[in-house]
């Protein structure tokens, strides 16, 4: 769902809203101008979009406090925004920027340079021409957060467009607008229409000129929030949870413990936590493998690896931000993987099952576990238990070919799952695609002997060093190297 955010009726997405509409993207229009209550969660957010306003940023409107949060909140998960003049002050506050009053209006058509200024990779911007004539409308601008980056600017007011972090942008100008939107905003203010001579007479051209830029950028912010969506839902749910997300589940410790009991693991494997959260199995799978052996958790979300950070969990193993889906590993990097609930959370099970096979070993062992049984779960959420959950027993066993899943029971080594595992000895697993963006920069916290540095996918041309198995550091200083041009983040 793409939340908007309107203050007027005459500033509504336009351009922002048909990009999202032609991507198959859901939308919900919150008017704060008609009473709306601002959401106050990203709970079910695949992006958030907040326009224009005639109030003031750094003013008490009715909807500011609520809305600063939202944004906020936003920012935390990573949940795609675009902010549009108003949107885009409010987006630099909640981002710990400032809001102030300008030097004077500045309404009208008018240029902005975006060659100096934006990185040639920005997902929004990367194909925008050295110069946009943009529609300015506005009396206010704001000093943006160290962190930000620039990404159009004119001499009168420097901040045009920028973006927070890796997926939240701002525009101070009203690139959204078609010919009726200037015919709205004319109508809606005509006292400072007024000050733009020849506005309404060139809202057939101008809009028009600018129409194949417009529609380049938001075809690139709707591919972009419909190429993560199910990702960014994931980490909205997960991050505003993750602060009590340990005081919920306190009794789920020997569970955990008791199914890493049951993956045989050996002193020396390396074994990886996939979905692993605040990092309650980390404990345990570093008694069954341990000093020499080498442990990892991996999780989509900051926020879950920020409290296993003041769990103490580091202390067990490695914790990385990694889509669990797109793991940029090498092949048969791991002995094992644990996987706890992720299955249910995966947009494709299928997919991730392949990508989860392809980094273990041939004769590795994946374990699938859930603290609470399927029946239980089902009961709790009034619905049926389902045959094809991947979970149900019949479906974690090998399947004959042409007949029934073979029972082996639940004593010995976990069989491999139906579609994932070819029972000859060295499976032929296809390698899920990679391009740019494609998995986040790598998170790291502990400093146990042993590491993942030899797991992470290398190049063809760079073969894992001889002898280099679980003792080598995975430094903080160093490239991802499944993204050269990227360092690897410290997970604070």
């Amino acid at each position: 769902m793409i939340q908007i955010v309107e203050h007027t009726p005459r500033e509504g997405p336009y351009a922002i809203g048909t990009a999202l509409e032609a991507a198959g993207l859901p939308l919900r229009v919150c008017r704060t101008w008609a009473g709306d209550p601002v959401p106050e969660t990203t709970d079910g957010l695949a992006a958030l979009v907040v326009m224009g306003g005639p109030m003031a940023a750094y003013a008490d409107f009715p909807s500011r406090t609520v809305e600063l949060a939202l944004l906020r909140a936003a920012l935390e998960a990573e949940v795609p925004v675009l902010g549009v003049c108003l949107g885009a002050q409010l987006l630099a506050v909640a981002a710990g920027g400032t809001a102030r009053p300008g030097t004077g209006a500045q309404i009208g058509w008018g240029d902005v340079r975006t060659a100096a200024a934006a990185p040639p990779a920005d997902p929004l911007f990367a194909g925008a021409p050295g110069r946009l004539r943009v529609l300015h409308w506005h009396h206010d601008t704001m000093d943006l957060p160290a962190e930000a980056i620039l990404l159009a600017s004119c001499d009168r007011y420097p901040v045009q467009a920028f973006r927070i972090g890796r997926s939240a942008w701002g525009t101070q100008f009203h690139l959204e607008v078609d010919e009726p939107a200037v015919e709205a905003f004319a109508g809606a203010f005509p006292e400072e229409a007024a000050t733009a001579p020849g506005l309404l007479e060139s809202a057939p051209t101008e809009p028009a000129a600018l129409a194949r830029h417009r529609d380049d950028i938001f075809k690139r912010f709707a591919a972009f929030v419909a190429d993560r969506s199910e990702q960014t839902t994931t980490r909205a749910f997960f991050t505003r949870r993750a602060a009590t997300w340990e005081d919920r589940f306190t009794d789920d410790g020997p569970r955990y413990a008791a199914a890493v009991g049951r993956m045989g693991l050996r002193p020396g494997q390396r074994v990886l936590d996939l979905g692993c959260g605040t990092g309650r199995a980390l404990p345990a799978l570093r008694a069954h493998v341990g000093v020499d052996g080498v442990v990892s958790g991996a999780d989509l979300t900051p926020a879950m690896l920020r409290a296993a950070l003041r769990e103490g969990r580091d202390a067990d193993g490695q914790l990385l931000l990694a889509d669990a889906c797109r793991l940029p590993l090498r092949t048969g990097a791991v002995d094992a993987v644990f996987s706890a609930g992720l299955i249910n959370h995966v947009p494709d099970p299928a997919a991730a099952l392949r990508a989860w096979a392809r980094v273990t070993t041939p004769d590795g062992v994946l374990l699938l576990f859930h603290p609470s049984g399927r029946a239980e779960r089902a009961a709790r959420h009034g619905r049926p238990l389902d045959p094809d959950d991947l979970t149900a027993e019949e479906n974690l066993t090998p399947r004959p070919a042409g007949g029934r899943p073979a029972h082996r029971g639940l004593r010995g080594r976990p069989a491999p799952l139906p579609g994932t595992r070819d029972p000859h000895p060295h499976p032929r697993l296809s390698t899920p695609p990679a391009g740019p963006d494609t998995h986040p920069a790598f998170c790291t916290a502990g400093a146990r002997s042993a590491t993942i540095g030899d797991m992470i996918r290398r190049p063809h041309h760079a073969p894992a060093p001889a002898g280099a198995r679980g003792r080598r550091r995975f430094r903080p200083e160093a490239p991802c190297r499944a993204h050269p041009d990227r360092k690897a983040e410290p997970c604070r």
